[in-house]
């Protein structure tokens, strides 16, 4: 059985009760001594003390043992690779250490680092007199996201239970979606033409209880629209908790959360977890049988990649990034220890942004860190609907990337060697990159107060 640590959470349940260790210890039948080393992490938990914890203080032990060290650890080793901190980086044992034992400090630190990131871009914005005074709620989205591992159990097994009876066929899922809305929620759904919703792919007309879809989506996406209607209006209830737990404190955040965790549950519909967790293991990954498979899109097969992390049941930790022709990262989810940026785009040294050279194509790639941790990463383009023909060629790029140990797992890592394999050197991006000579970089790292050299040219303008 896998060993279980609730130190930071028994903690905080204590203090929130006003008990002291002795307390505590007196509820649950134990000694004051082995609460203190559960609190320190220096002992796991016995199922037995996690019953009592739920018969004496009405705890759920899932949220007892929800251990968010993995992605609070991965968010401090970005952190802490901005070059304020060279020089003075503490080890990964010690970082390892600082979240178990002082996950609140760990936490502290985070926030202040995420606020002197924004005030950073805001001041750059204010020098160029693009200051916007509005958060991002595509930041604190991810935030939640990232705190639940990108895996929420809770819209999973709502989704285990939309089909009553079992799933019909997968050509009939769209029918009987049109079929469920009209006899549940007495929602008639119609197709239009594009003219008719310039620039709309779904709206919902409240009033005359009717969904439109625009005729440009195609039919997975014309299914997945409707079960994220499905998703706003039946489990109105579960996404206002989740929501309201998340705490946000901008509507403009929160009605960014409701539409994501609407998609995320609309992919646990078309992709039951179990099965498709399965899929992916035969076929070691293969995005586009897996899509072809389930009947969904590439982008959509891959998303669901990153939410499979339920206890027990855990498939390759990926991350996912999305761009557009520009580099702009339009979407990001991660399960990984991968640093994705919070501000900027992307390291340009990604074949993500190579990817649109050869669209359609898989393109695989090894990548190492400035700290040295190692992923491979595979990359795609997908095409998005198109209304006219002046619209064409309206394409993104998505990658897919995994620790390195994972590869051996991955079908489009068969027939690279590992082990010799070609690392390019990324960043998490050109803001906070330490690497110095890099000929991508777009500009100087905003710590990097150097002179520059004037009787030197170097790779780029910046290294003189």
């Amino acid at each position: 059985m896998q060993k279980t640590f609730i130190g930071p959470q028994l903690r905080r349940l204590r203090q929130e009760r006003g008990e002291t260790q002795g307390a505590m210890a007196r509820t649950l039948g134990i000694s004051a001594s082995y609460v203190n080393l559960l609190e320190n992490n220096e002992r796991s938990v016995s199922v037995q003390v996690l019953l009592r914890l739920m018969e004496e203080y009405g705890v759920d032990w899932r949220d007892l043992a929800d251990d968010q060290t993995g992605s609070i650890l991965a968010d401090l080793r970005a952190c802490l690779q901005d070059p304020i901190f060279a020089g003075s980086r503490p080890d990964l044992a010690q970082l390892r250490a600082a979240v178990v034992h002082a996950p609140d400090l760990a936490a502290a630190l985070l926030r202040l680092h995420r606020a002197y990131g924004s005030a950073i871009d805001r001041l750059s914005a204010l020098s160029q007199g693009t200051l916007d005074t509005t958060g991002s709620p595509e930041a604190s989205v991810h935030m939640i996201f990232r705190r639940n591992r990108n895996h929420f159990r809770e819209l999973e097994t709502a989704a285990e239970g939309f089909w009553q009876g079992g799933p019909p066929d997968r050509d009939d899922i769209y029918a009987s979606l049109k079929a469920r809305l009209r006899d549940r929620l007495g929602v008639a759904v119609r197709l239009a033409r594009v003219e008719d919703m310039p620039g709309a792919l779904r709206t919902y007309d409240e009033t005359r209880r009717e969904i439109l879809l625009s005729e440009a989506l195609d039919h997975p996406n014309r299914s997945f629209q409707l079960v994220h209607m499905c998703a706003l209006m039946e489990w109105r209830g579960l996404l206002d908790g989740l929501i309201e737990k998340a705490a946000l404190p901008d509507p403009s955040a929160a009605s960014r959360l409701r539409v994501e965790l609407a998609n995320y549950f609309a992919a646990a519909v078309l992709m039951p977890y179990d099965a498709f967790l399965a899929e992916a293991r035969a076929t070691k990954y293969d995005f586009d049988l897996m899509a072809t498979r389930f009947g969904v899109s590439f982008e959509q097969a891959c998303h669901r990649a990153t939410t499979l992390q339920r206890e027990g049941a855990q498939g390759v930790p990926f991350f996912f990034l999305r761009i557009d022709k520009g580099g702009n990262v339009t979407k990001r989810f991660n399960a990984t220890e991968f640093p994705l940026a919070e501000y900027g785009g992307a390291c340009p040294r990604l074949d993500v942004h190579t990817s649109f050279r050869t669209p359609g194509r898989i393109v695989p790639q090894f990548v190492e860190m400035p700290d040295g941790s190692r992923f491979f990463v595979v990359s795609r383009t997908v095409d998005r609907p198109s209304w006219f023909r002046h619209a064409q060629d309206n394409r993104l790029a998505v990658a897919m990337g995994c620790a390195i140990e994972h590869a051996s797992q991955i079908g489009y890592a068969e027939g690279l060697s590992v082990s010799t394999a070609r690392m390019t050197p990324i960043g998490i991006n050109c803001r906070i990159c330490p690497r110095t000579g890099c000929d991508q970089r777009a500009h100087q790292a905003v710590i990097d107060t150097r002179p520059v050299d004037v009787r030197r040219r170097g790779a780029t303008r910046f290294d003189g």
